[in-house]
């Protein structure tokens, strides 16, 4: 089994890692350009590079692949099949269509639910108990493919997308490796998905990361998690500074009818806010301008106190 792999972070890494674990051909990686990062603007590559140079597996990193660009390298490593993990770049036809197993995409969720660029965050955001990773076949549309395999996963109240990722990317590496079997036996099962049940996970927009405190307790701490370590949900103190949220939980022992967004309580625990059902007590903050920090320690700096109101900013 020929296998040409395309990928870029660490979610396409692990099942690069596995595939090669596993004894099989790869013929070459496809990953993104490297980027410039950092104050320096150093330029890095990206994890999937790295860890194929060292393997001494071929890299391409094409800046394009319309119009056939990348036809005379495909035909010249003539896989037999493509994985494809977490890209970046919409594939076109010539690329879909030329292996003769197909080009196989493992996407991070159980479709059709959250087609799209965030279905990890958006599955934690929205508040799901299960997730999971398919291998479908790609067609030219937006994971709309049939779909193979599915390797399903729970998703914790202590999961954020940091730790869900990482279970996913394990979840891949099963429902890839199983797609390469059932190729070789020459039986490799599909079934169409539902489009009347297909839900869109959107790219997180800066607007998706403002905490809406007039939101439940529960919907305010599922955003958090949703979106820590990155992008990092935030919110704004009253002197307008912006304040990220990295961890919070629901507050089961206090309630309030002050407005949504008022700090009812501060003290050695955190702070409480108050939300539109429930209170959320937050944990750990990174001020405007700050490193990370205990929500007691910001408090005790005096940078929040009881009867502060945070929200949009003024």
């Amino acid at each position: 089994m020929k296998i040409l792999f395309m990928g870029t972070p660490d979610f396409a890494l692990e099942i690069l890692k596995s595939i090669y674990e596993a004894g099989e051909e790869i013929v070459g990686v496809v990953t993104q350009p490297d980027k410039p990062k950092g104050r320096g603007y150093a330029m890095v590559a990206p994890p999937v590079k790295v860890y194929a140079e060292e393997k001494g597996l071929p890299v391409f990193q094409p800046e394009t692949m319309k119009d056939e660009a990348f036809l005379p390298t495909l035909r010249e490593l003539d896989p037999e099949m493509i994985v494809v993990a977490a890209y970046g770049k919409i594939l076109p036809a010539y690329i879909i269509d030329y292996p003769k197993f197909g080009c196989i995409n493992a996407h991070g969720s159980i479709l059709p639910e959250y087609r799209g660029a965030a279905p990890i965050q958006r599955a934690i955001m929205d508040g799901k108990c299960e997730s999971g990773v398919c291998a479908m076949y790609m067609d030219e549309g937006l994971d709309t493919g049939d779909v193979i395999f599915v390797e399903k996963t729970d998703i914790t109240d202590e999961d954020n997308f940091e730790t869900l990722h990482d279970k996913l990317a394990l979840c891949g590496c099963k429902a890839i490796l199983r797609t390469i079997e059932a190729a070789k036996c020459g039986c490799i099962p599909r079934e169409k998905q539902d489009d009347t049940k297909a839900t869109y996970a959107a790219k997180i927009l800066k607007e998706d990361r403002i905490i809406d405190f007039g939101a439940s307790a529960c919907c305010v701490c599922n955003k958090i998690r949703g979106l820590y370590p990155f992008p990092r949900a935030f919110t704004y103190l009253p002197d307008g500074k912006m304040l990220q949220i990295t961890c919070g939980s629901v507050c089961c022992d206090k309630k309030s009818d002050a407005a949504p967004g008022t700090v009812i309580s501060a003290d050695s625990e955190g702070f409480a806010v108050a939300c539109g059902e429930g209170v959320l007590l937050v944990k750990e903050v990174i001020p405007e301008g700050k490193g990370k920090m205990k929500a007691a320690d910001f408090v005790r700096g005096r940078r929040i106190a009881e009867g502060d109101v945070l929200g949009e900013k003024n």
